[in-house]
C-alpha cells in the first residue's frame, strides 16, 4: 500500500503513538504534591502538552512562587517509568495503521531516549521503529522550533518536503510547519482546534483514518 507522495512519515510518540499524556501528568501531580503543591492533572494537561520539562518545571515554580528540589525531574521521571510499565497502551488503532503503510517511518520526540523506548517497547510498538527514534536531548533543541524535525528527516536521507509529520499538539504542529512539512493532527476528541493557523494541516480523530489520508495526500 504505497501510492503516497510522502517518502517518509514522521511520528511524535507521547498523545500520537502511545496514550501516554494522562499517566504524564498524573506522574507530575504526584511529584507536585510530594513537594507540598497541589495541581488539577486535567489543567496540567491542558497547559503543557507537548512542551519542554524545563519549560513546565520553570512555568511551575513561577506559578507557585517557589523553588523545586534538585531532584524535581530525575524523581517525576522514575515515577513516569513506574506508570509505563503497568499502565501504558498504544493510541487506539495505531498498530493497524502502522502495519498497514509501506513506508519508511520514525519517531520525533521531545522526550529523553531512555523514555521513547520504554513507552515503544512496553506498547509493542518498537518493532515499526526500532533504530530510527530521534529525541530532542539529542540535539538540544525543542519543538516549535523545527531543527528535531529537520534532523529526523536528515538521518532517514528524505528532503523535508518529502515528509509528514503525525503529532497531536499544537508545539508540534508549529514544528512541522516551520519545517515545511505537511501535518496531520491526531485530535481525538474531534475538534479542529486551532489548526486553521496551520494551512495544510490535516486534522483527524482516529487513527484508523490515516493511512488513507497519507495514501491520499498531494
Amino acid at each position: 500500500m504505497n501510492t503516497s507522495s510522502f517518502g517518509c512519515l514522521i511520528f511524535d510518540c507521547d498523545g500520537t503513538l502511545v496514550d501516554s499524556e494522562m499517566i504524564c501528568n498524573e506522574a507530575l501531580r504526584i511529584q507536585l504534591e510530594r513537594e507540598g503543591f497541589q495541581e488539577d492533572m486535567s489543567s496540567l494537561l491542558a497547559r503543557y502538552r507537548g512542551a519542554k520539562m524545563q519549560n513546565i518545571v520553570d512555568d511551575l515554580q513561577q506559578r507557585h512562587g517557589s523553588r523545586f528540589s534538585h531532584d524535581f525531574v530525575a524523581d517525576y521521571r522514575q515515577i513516569v517509568s513506574a506508570l509505563f510499565a503497568t499502565e501504558l497502551r498504544q493510541v487506539d488503532g495505531i498498530a493497524q495503521a502502522l502495519s498497514v503503510m509501506d513506508l519508511p517511518m520514525c519517531v520525533a520526540s521531545s522526550g529523553p531516549v531512555e523514555k521513547i523506548r520504554q513507552a515503544l517497547d512496553v506498547t509493542g510498538l518498537l518493532q515499526y521503529f526500532d533504530g530510527r527514534i530521534f529525541s530532542s536531548y539529542e540535539l538540544g533543541s525543542w519543538k516549535p522550533e523545527p531543527d528535531l524535525f529537520m534532523f529526523a528527516a536528515k538521518s532517514m536521507g528524505f528532503d523535508p518536503a518529502a515528509c509528514a509529520v503525525i503529532e497531536d499538539s499544537e508545539f508540534g504542529i508549529q514544528a512541522a510547519t516551520a519545517s515545511k512539512m505537511r501535518s496531520f493532527w491526531y485530535r481525538p476528541d474531534g475538534t479542529q482546534g486551532p489548526a486553521a493557523a496551520y494551512p495544510g494541516t490535516r486534522v483527524f480523530s482516529a487513527m484508523s483514518q490515516l493511512p488513507a489520508m497519507i495514501m491520499k495526500a498531494q
